[in-house]
C-alpha cells in the first residue's frame, strides 16, 4: 500500500514540474520565432496549465478506466471554482471586467450544458461527441486569438504578469519542452495507475478518486496562477485563467479522452436508487460555475460571500465523497 501511495505521490510533483518546463520551453521557442505575445498567451500557456488533466484522463481512458477518466474533468472544474477561485475571490474581493471573460464563460456553459445534457438522457459519449468537443475548443481558440487582436486591452493585463524570463539558448528550451512533456506523461502513468491501486485497497470507487484526489494534483498549476496573479493583484487575471481552464477540461480533456475510449457515465457511486455522479457531480459543477460568473457578468464585481459559499461547497462535496 506504502509504494503506491508514494508513486501517487511523484506523479503530483512530475507533473506539476512537467507542466513548468513544458510552458516554459514552448514560450521561449514561440518568443524567439517572434510569435505575437497574445497568441502565446491565448494557446501555449493556457494548454500548457491544462496538460496534466489531458495526460490523466487520456492515459486512464487508453487503460479503460472511465471512473477516473470522467471524475478527473468534472473534479476538477468543482475544484477549479470552489477551491482555488474561492481562495482568490474570498482574499481579494472587487471589481472585475465582465468583457475579459464573457467568451469563455459563453463557451463553458454551452459545453457544460451539452455534457450535463448527454450524461442525463444518454448516458453514454460516443466517439463523434469527443470529436465534436475538440472542434469546440478549436473553434474557442480560433475566436478568442481574434477577439484579443481586435480588443488589445483585454490582453494588457496577461502580458503585464508575465514573468520576462531568463534568457536561455535554444538547445535548452528544447530540452525544457521535451523534458517537461516527458515528465507529464510519466507523472499521469504514475497518478493514474497507482490512484486506481489506492482506490481498490481502500474500498474507494476510482470516480471518486478522480473527483477529488486526480482532480486536485490536476489543477495545482491553475492553483499556482491563481496565487501568482493575487499577489500581483489582477485578481480578473485569475478568475478568467480559471474559466478557460474550465472550459479546457469539457472541450479539451474529456474531448481527448472521449476520442480515445468512448465510455459509459460510471455508476461506481450511488446515493440510493440513483447515479450519484448525475444528481450530485453535474448539478454541483454548473451550480459553482453559475455562484462565481453570473453575479460578475451582471454587477462587474466579485463579493467575499461567494469566495465563503464556494469554499463551504468544496468541503462538503469532498467530505460527501469519502464519507458516504
Amino acid at each position: 500500500m506504502l509504494v503506491p501511495v508514494l508513486l501517487f505521490l511523484v506523479g503530483f510533483i512530475l507533473l506539476i514540474k512537467g507542466g513548468d518546463w513544458f510552458v516554459d520551453g514552448s514560450v521561449g521557442i514561440a518568443r524567439r520565432f517572434h510569435l505575437p505575445e497574445l497568441l502565446i498567451g491565448a494557446t501555449i500557456v493556457s494548454i500548457g496549465t491544462t496538460l496534466p488533466e489531458v495526460m490523466v484522463s487520456s492515459q486512464a481512458a487508453m487503460q479503460g478506466n472511465a471512473g477516473i477518466s470522467y471524475g478527473n474533468a468534472i473534479g476538477s472544474i468543482i475544484c477549479n471554482t470552489s477551491l482555488i477561485a474561492a481562495i482568490t475571490i474570498t482574499v481579494s474581493p472587487g471589481k472585475v471586467q465582465p468583457k475579459s471573460f464573457s467568451l469563455p464563460t459563453a463557451f463553458f456553459f454551452l459545453a457544460a450544458v451539452s455534457y450535463a445534457l448527454v450524461s442525463w438522457t444518454a448516458g453514454r459519449f460516443e466517439r463523434w461527441m469527443g470529436i465534436a468537443y475538440l472542434l469546440v475548443f478549436v473553434v474557442y481558440m480560433i475566436v478568442s486569438s481574434l477577439r484579443m487582436k481586435k480588443n488589445p486591452e483585454l490582453a494588457e493585463e496577461e502580458e503585464e504578469t508575465e514573468e520576462a524570463g531568463k534568457e536561455r539558448s535554444f538547445a535548452m528550451e528544447l530540452l525544457l519542452l521535451v523534458i517537461g512533456a516527458a515528465a507529464i506523461a510519466v507523472g499521469a502513468r504514475c497518478l493514474v495507475e497507482n490512484g486506481t491501486l489506492s482506490a481498490a485497497a481502500l474500498g474507494v470507487p476510482d470516480s471518486v478518486i478522480g473527483l477529488t484526489m486526480v482532480a486536485l494534483g490536476t489543477s495545482l498549476p491553475e492553483l499556482i496562477t491563481a496565487i501568482t496573479s493575487l499577489v500581483k493583484g489582477h485578481g480578473s487575471l485569475s478568475l478568467g485563467n480559471i474559466i478557460g481552464a474550465n472550459l479546457f477540461n469539457i472541450v479539451l480533456v474529456s474531448g481527448m479522452a472521449i476520442s480515445i475510449s468512448p465510455f459509459a457515465i460510471p455508476a461506481e457511486k450511488m446515493l440510493g436508487p440513483f447515479n450519484s455522479s448525475l444528481i450530485v457531480d453535474l448539478p454541483l459543477m454548473l451550480g459553482v460555475m453559475a455562484i462565481m460568473c453570473l453575479p460578475a457578468l451582471k454587477k462587474g464585481e466579485l463579493k467575499r460571500w461567494q469566495g465563503i459559499v464556494l469554499l463551504c461547497l468544496y468541503v462538503l462535496f469532498t467530505v460527501y465523497q469519502f464519507v458516504s
